[in-house]
This record gives structure tokens, C-alpha cells and sequence, in this order.
């Protein structure tokens, strides 16, 4: 039991997946563990009496105001921080660390060798990155786990009765935010598009906070060849001794980089005299879907393997054996000659843009919750495959307007309803514009909350039209 938390005053900031098990693992090592909770609704109440019933003490509706006594603040990654909860800590010198800073901290808690960490971030394709990696681990016999923003508690996985050899690690920029002191084996960053503005403040900040998961790389920090903000912020990290750039390209890779030559995913970093030599590691249609932006997932994903000294037949076992998750490009049927894709996870343009490019002929449906986007880059980029757009959420003009200033050619539909029978309908009038080898695609660039509960529900609701339509 560390003595830097036995009967110290910890605020643990927000109920929820990173909450809860911080409030459980906090008081297990003897801290005075109060929870503060902006929300008292039904599932709060919930958990408060789970956590009451062990001696936490807990305060529902009131997350703005520091808990007298309070000696650290632990908190959900989500809060803002601009909340004045954090403004009265910073008066008080009281330290604010997320779930993943405390995750950090109690490795090897229990004597056991700690794992290192691999870690992803990046605007889009994390989850999918991360997984891969998971895989190709598991393919070399290591004992490993994707954890972090991907849905499994860090605190779980540094904390639990299972030894790993080392750690897949997601993380968000509001994860990276509270994380002053995470030093990675070894880290990659897919790619920076403006996202959660809002929470940063300036597209500055939020490169910033993603660029912290290179501090302290000791092997490798890996980065987007076609991505150069990703670039300089391997650039501005300050790393350990010996650690090098690695990048990652789909075309064919200089030294020190991954890529892609002849349908081969090679490596030309990991061997020895890079400048002449290079190892094939699998093949283009060892990724699953083979879309560009999912090679280029996995070109990151080998690279932080190859990092960890894993060989070259397990990157490619590793991806054969991957199974993305649902709604992400995911091939739900041909009908009448017509291929229909879900990309319902593609919430915002840059996420979409690259889905976008994946299809030479498409009928798009999009449209959703904007959240402050501008669509006219996008368009104007994927014009010339459009065959139709249907439209549907409540900002789906921002959509057609674009549309009508870069693609005035391209047929558009615009359905008037955010009720959730509205994607049947959205279907139905995509294969009226569909052609024979035609991909009709839902990569709506847009949150899906105006219609469903969540951008799982939206990708459920397309497959099912689909099915409906070849019934």
C-alpha cells in the first residue's frame, strides 16, 4: 500500500467507467475518498450506493465546488477544465490527475514487473489501431490487453489479478490532458483534424494535449508521413535518449518509415541497415477492410509492434486475425449489384473524408448533429465519386449547401424528418440512385444524437434497411 495515499483526502471528479474504479481502487489503498457528481439521476444513485455501501462518500448534483480537506483531485476526463471545481483547486495548489495519470502511478503496485505502455491517439481511427496492435501482441504470445478510451478501465487492467506483458493503450486528448507524467514504451499518433474544440479551446491546445503522448518515449514515437502536424509534435516532444521518429506512408516508405510497396506492407525502420534493406510484413489484403485509411491503421499498428521487438509473421498473423468492430466500414450487402457500407462511426468530416475515399462511385447518406463543422473542404475533395447524396438529421442543410457550391451536379435528396424511421427511407431512395457497382455509404460526418441514441443504434438501423430492401 503506497503511503502516498494512506489517509490522504482525494476528490475523485465524476461518477462513470473511469469513476467508479477510481473511487473503489483509491479507497482500497486507504484514501479518504469523496466523489463529487455534476448529475443525481437514477444511474448515479445507483452507483453513490454502491460506493456509500464500501465508505466513499459521495455528493450527486453539486461538481463545482471543492470538498473541504481535498489533497488531490482525480477526475473523469471528460470535465472541462474550465469547470470551477479545477479553477478553486488551482487557488488551493490542489493537483488534478485523471484516471490514467493514477493508472500510471500504481503500476507494479503489487511487486509485479510493470507492463509497458503502447499507446494510440490521435482524431480518428484509435479504437481500430489499437485493436490491431492488441492482435498482432496476442499473435507474438504476449500476454497483453487494449485498454483506456477503447472502454476498458486502465485501472482495471495496472491494478487486477492479471499480469500482462505489455499494455495496448488507447487514449483521448481529454485523457492526455491529466496525464503530466505517463511515459510511453512507445507512442503514435494517426492523425490531428479539429475535433473537441470546445473542451480545448484552440486547435493549438487540443494538438498539444494530443502531442503529450510522445513525452518520455524511450523507443519510438510514430507518426503520420502525409500528416505533418504529427510530425512536429515528435518534433517538439521531449524524448529519451536513443528514441527515434518512425513514420508511416502508403506509399513506399523511406528509411526510418513504414509503408506499402506492390500490395506489401513493408518495414524499412525495425531492420538492420534500413537504408538498403527492408521487411515484408504482410500483405494489403491481410487488412480488414483493405480501405486506405484502415492500411494505414495498421501500418501505425505494426510499427509500435515492431517497437516492442515483435516479428514480422506475427504483424501479419495479427492482422489477419482482426475482426474490426461494428459500424466501422463495415460491408453489410450487395443488393442488386449495389455494395451498402456502414461507416456510422464516422461522426465528424476528416473521419468520413477518409471513408469517402475508399469507394470510386458512391451514393452518400449523411447528415446529423454538425457539432460546429463545415463541409466544404470535404465535398469539394470527394466530388467527382459521388453519384447522389441523400440527407437526413437536423443539420443537414450545412451539407447541401456545400453540395450546392462545389458538386451542383451531383443529385441530392433531402428528407425532411430526424425520426429514426427516416434511414429506411434514406435507403430506399439511395438505391434509387445507385448504379450497378455503385457503393451506397453511410458516413453521415455528423454526431448521430438528433435521431439515435448513439452512433451504434444509427449503423443498426441502415443494416436493417439494407436487409429490408433484399428481402
Amino acid at each position: 500500500m503506497p503511503s502516498e495515499f494512506t489517509g490522504k483526502h482525494v476528490t475523485v471528479a465524476g461518477l462513470g467507467v473511469s469513476g467508479v474504479p477510481a473511487a473503489k481502487v483509491l479507497h482500497g489503498l486507504g484514501a479518504h475518498v469523496t466523489v463529487v457528481n455534476d448529475g443525481d439521476d437514477e444511474r448515479a444513485r445507483t452507483q453513490a450506493a454502491e460506493l456509500e455501501a464500501l465508505g466513499v462518500t459521495v455528493r450527486l448534483g453539486d461538481g463545482d465546488t471543492l470538498p473541504e480537506g481535498t489533497e488531490l483531485i482525480v477526475t473523469a476526463p471528460g470535465w472541462k477544465p474550465t469547470k470551477p471545481l479545477f479553477t478553486a483547486a488551482a487557488e488551493a495548489g490542489v493537483p488534478v490527475w485523471g484516471d490514467v495519470e493514477l493508472a500510471w502511478r500504481l503500476r507494479g503496485l503489487d511487486g509485479r514487473k510493470a507492463a509497458p505502455w503502447l499507446a494510440v491517439t490521435g482524431t480518428n481511427g484509435k479504437t481500430t489501431t489499437v485493436q490491431m496492435l492488441a492482435s498482432i501482441l496476442k499473435a507474438a504470445g504476449l500476454r497483453t490487453a487494449a485498454v483506456g478510451n477503447i472502454g476498458v478501465s486502465l485501472l482495471d487492467a495496472v491494478t487486477g489479478d492479471t499480469e500482462y506483458d505489455v499494455l495496448a493503450v488507447e487514449l483521448s486528448s481529454y485523457q492526455l490532458h491529466w496525464a503530466p507524467s505517463l511515459r510511453a514504451h512507445s507512442a503514435a499518433v494517426l492523425n490531428l483534424a479539429p475535433d473537441h474544440l470546445d473542451w480545448h479551446g484552440s486547435m493549438e491546445a487540443y494538438a498539444a494535449d494530443k502531442g503529450r503522448i510522445y513525452e518520455g518515449n524511450r523507443v519510438a514515437c510514430v507518426y503520420n508521413v502525409a500528416d505533418k502536424a504529427t510530425e512536429d509534435l515528435v518534433r517538439a516532444a521531449d524524448v529519451e535518449e536513443g528514441c527515434r521518429a518512425v513514420g508511416f506512408t502508403l506509399g513506399t516508405p523511406g528509411p526510418s518509415q513504414l509503408g506499402v510497396v506492390e500490395g506489401l506492407l513493408v518495414d524499412r525502420a525495425f531492420v538492420e541497415d534500413r537504408h538498403r534493406n527492408a521487411q515484408e510484413l504482410a500483405e494489403v489484403s491481410d487488412v480488414n477492410p483493405p480501405a486506405p485509411h484502415n492500411i494505414a491503421n495498421a501500418l501505425a499498428a505494426a510499427g509500435l509492434a515492431r517497437a516492442f521487438g515483435v516479428s514480422a509473421a506475427a504483424v501479419r498473423d495479427g492482422l489477419r486475425a482482426f475482426t474490426p468492430d461494428a459500424h466501422r466500414i463495415a460491408h453489410v450487402a450487395d443488393v442488386d449489384g449495389v455494395a451498402y457500407v456502414d461507416d456510422s462511426k464516422a461522426t465528424n468530416t476528416h473521419a468520413t473524408e477518409a471513408s469517402l475515399a475508399a469507394y470510386e462511385s458512391i451514393v452518400w447518406i449523411a447528415g446529423g448533429l454538425a457539432k460546429g463543422a463545415t463541409f466544404d473542404e470535404l465535398v469539394t475533395g470527394a466530388a467527382k465519386r459521388l453519384r447522389g447524396v441523400v440527407l437526413i438529421g437536423a443539420d443537414r442543410a450545412l451539407i447541401r449547401e456545400a453540395l450546392a457550391r462545389h458538386a451542383p451536379e451531383v443529385p441530392v435528396v433531402d428528407l425532411d424528418r430526424t425520426d429514426t424511421g427516416a434511414m429506411l427511407q434514406a435507403v430506399q431512395e439511395a438505391r434509387r440512385l445507385a448504379r450497378p457497382g455503385d457503393t451506397v455509404l453511410l458516413a453521415p460526418a455528423c454526431a448521430s444524437m438528433d435521431m439515435f441514441t448513439n452512433y451504434n443504434q444509427r449503423g443498426d438501423a441502415f443494416a436493417q434497411a439494407v436487409r429490408e430492401l433484399g428481402a
